[in-house]
């Protein structure tokens, strides 16, 4: 693909993992014209992931302004499941939106590096875990980066894009290509562990944790602070809860790991609440409660 050139619609995509991330990264390139395949080994995943991705396009036409142009059912017919990574083999781009664990991301990228053809550029969507760590698990390193899509994926305009340190020219520019396309900004930062993102956002949200741990202040009050006082769309803790507290979790665990900082060591009550399925706004109730009474 030449650089700064727009990549045809035809351009096929492919995404792992049928989870919320997955599904509305595959959402965004759908949306755009995309063909997306995206694979799932659990039939359960993409049974839940399909319905989702129909509850995201609805979503998308009521609180974008203008509304995506193309109808809902259009959109979702460009998107096919997958239960084997083979589907994958044809994609100029694969994203990967495993579980935030170093070990379970490894295993992916080494069965991607194996299914794709050689061409097939591999982007993870880690939020934590350093991108030449996982290039190391492939045999094209000059072949993966890092697409840091926020959450959720399809209401968001930019990603933070982490380039490794054998992260090709060609590979970066058919990247940056591709999310122009999709009406993404990309920031790119070079790789580290958390990049920029979580490097800061992470010991934020277990200082927060801990400050409600200690009885400082509850959640509703911590948050408030951020709101009332510096004018933050979102507090810490909120955040969490829409990140999604287990994902918080591992990636506080992978920056202990990789970084050997006490600050990254999990609080109490956020492996507590992860442990007893609170984990935010997807399961109903994390640091606060979203169920409907």
């Amino acid at each position: 693909m030449r650089s700064g050139s727009r990549p045809p619609a035809t351009t096929p995509i492919g995404v792992v993992g049928a989870g919320t991330m997955g599904v509305g990264v595959a959402q965004c390139f759908a949306e755009a014209g995309y063909p997306v395949t995206l694979h799932d080994p659990d039939p359960a995943a993409r049974a839940a992931g399909e319905r989702r991705l129909r509850t995201g396009l609805r979503a998308a036409r009521l609180l974008r302004r203008p509304a995506p142009g193309d109808p809902p059912a259009e959109v979702a017919a460009r998107v096919r499941w997958a239960s084997a990574p083979d589907a994958l083999a044809g994609a100029a781009l694969v994203v990967e939106c495993g579980p935030e664990r170093m070990d379970v991301k490894e295993r992916i990228l080494g069965t991607l590096d194996a299914a794709c053809g050689p061409d097939t550029v591999l982007a993870s969507c880690t939020s934590a875990i350093p991108v030449d760590i996982l290039a190391g698990h492939t045999g094209r390193p000059d072949r993966v980066l890092a697409t840091h899509f926020m959450n959720p994926a399809h209401l968001k305009d930019a990603v933070e894009v982490v380039r490794g340190p054998r992260t090709s020219e060609e590979s970066l520019a058919t990247v940056l290509a591709l999310l122009d396309a999709i009406g993404k900004r990309a920031h790119l930062v070079r790789d580290s562990p958390g990049f920029v993102s979580n490097r800061v956002l992470m010991p934020m949200i277990n200082d927060a944790a801990a400050r409600v741990e200690e009885g400082t202040a509850d959640a509703e009050t911590v948050d408030l602070v951020f709101t009332d006082c510096f004018g933050h769309a979102m507090g810490p803790l909120r955040t969490a809860d829409l990140i999604g507290l287990d994902t918080v979790l591992d990636s506080l665990v992978v920056l202990r790991e990789t970084t050997g900082d006490p600050r990254f060591e999990p609080t109490a009550l956020l492996r507590d609440l992860v442990e007893r399925g609170h984990r935010g706004r997807k399961s109903g109730r994390g640091f606060h409660n979203y169920e409907i009474r």
